[in-house]
């Protein structure tokens, strides 16, 4: 049974971003008949909306929008590529932009938890890592469940982080993007259906570490109950 939880797991953590990978790539393609590469619709939706301060920059960590830098980063494929993919990417990672022009709450509430969870996510490894040698030292098993209990703290805040990221990637996705690039013109009627799953695989690559936080989350109290 246990065997069977773990497969189970993986699959719910790896499914996802197996999947988001399988739409993105498959819309890839060059396609000439569109306007321009994802970088300059990036661009030019930014320029009007009035985020003049925002900038488009080229990054090799994955795509997406930076609130404290206001920067939409993409990928060299993305910036540059003239596909359906690179065009529906950009306009996600605007559609975030737009949220931080709209004062968008639950993307304020990421922004400020991230800066948290990046503290304590160290917090948290290092008490993880000091706990049976402070125990042994100490002579205390409380001393080591303290330790323990710092740690999950640190994890529990992670997956918090990566919970309320969820409607943040699908109002950027559905609420912003999608709008925009029917509204605007700048896809078809018949490249609508594309733009939806690349959209949705846009949202879904996120699904991937959620699931895989709350995995972990899961496993650390299912030691502490047996403690």
């Amino acid at each position: 049974m246990y065997i069977i939880l773990i497969l189970l797991g993986i699959l719910l953590v790896f499914g996802p971003q197996f999947w988001a990978r399988h739409v993105l790539k498959r819309y890839s393609k060059t396609q000439d008949d569109l306007p321009g590469t994802g970088g300059q619709l990036a661009r030019h939706l930014l320029d009007k909306h009035g985020l003049l301060d925002v900038a488009v920059e080229q990054t090799e960590s994955g795509d997406h929008y930076d609130p404290l830098a206001k920067r939409v980063r993409l990928s060299p494929a993305n910036l540059n590529g003239k596909s359906l993919t690179a065009v529906a990417v950009a306009a996600h990672e605007v559609g975030h932009a737009l949220q931080d022009q709209a004062g968008y709450g639950p993307l304020k509430m990421r922004s400020n938890l991230v800066q948290i969870a990046q503290r304590t996510e160290k917090l948290a490894s290092l008490a993880m890592l000091l706990m049976p040698v402070a125990a042994a030292l100490a002579r205390s098993p409380s001393t080591g469940f303290a330790l323990f209990l710092v740690g999950l703290a640190g994890f529990a805040m992670s997956t918090l982080v990566h919970v309320v990221t969820l409607p943040v990637e699908w109002d950027a996705s559905f609420g912003r993007a999608l709008p925009v690039l029917r509204d605007g013109g700048y896809i078809s009627a018949q490249e609508e259906r594309a733009a939806r799953r690349i959209l949705r695989a846009c949202a879904f690559t996120y699904v991937a570490g959620s699931l895989a936080s709350l995995f972990n989350l899961w496993r650390w109290i299912a030691i502490l109950r047996r403690r």
